[in-house]
């Protein structure tokens, strides 16, 4: 099992039935716009994550796609879930953009995914590469977010 808390707190729940679903509403929590998309964590791991966004009708748009706005929503859900589940114990990240592009309209369920090198893990600029696919693997939004990635400052004794 990782040393990493939220690693940990993802592999217990996923233990449990229905494990994903709890995990994903206790992630959601923490972060509560993220409950407007119903997010379902699917996988997580270190540099790894992937978040399922169910087509319903509350994110859809006029035209009866998956909205963009609540796929980039599930994007920085992923993207923020993989950081925590990943970077170094010294460094600190907080999310400075995103850039998307809307390659193909999103008909089905969404899966939003970011897999990354561990090496990216440096201080400065770190560009996160984010895409999300329907459900035949089709590329529906793929895009980078970029993360401002500093040391933490040493405590004072």
């Amino acid at each position: 099992m990782s040393d990493n808390y939220v690693l940990k707190i993802y592999q217990k729940f996923n233990r449990l039935p229905l494990g994903q679903w709890l995990f994903s509403r206790y992630a959601a929590r923490r972060a509560p716009y993220f409950k407007t998309i119903h997010p379902l964590i699917t996988h997580l791991s270190a540099n790894h994550c992937e978040c399922l966004i169910k087509k319903r009708k509350s994110v859809t748009n006029h035209i009866g796609t998956v909205h963009v706005i609540a796929i980039c929503n599930g994007l920085e859900m992923a993207m923020g879930f993989m950081a925590e589940a990943s970077i170094p114990k010294h460094l600190r990240w907080i999310p400075k953009g995103m850039q998307v592009n809307y390659t193909a309209k999103a008909a089905t369920d969404v899966t939003c995914r970011v897999n990354i090198s561990p090496e990216l893990w440096q201080p400065g600029d770190m560009q996160v590469p984010v895409e999300a696919a329907d459900t035949s693997g089709q590329v529906v939004v793929a895009g980078v977010i970029t993360l401002w990635v500093s040391a933490k400052n040493k405590p004072n004794h």
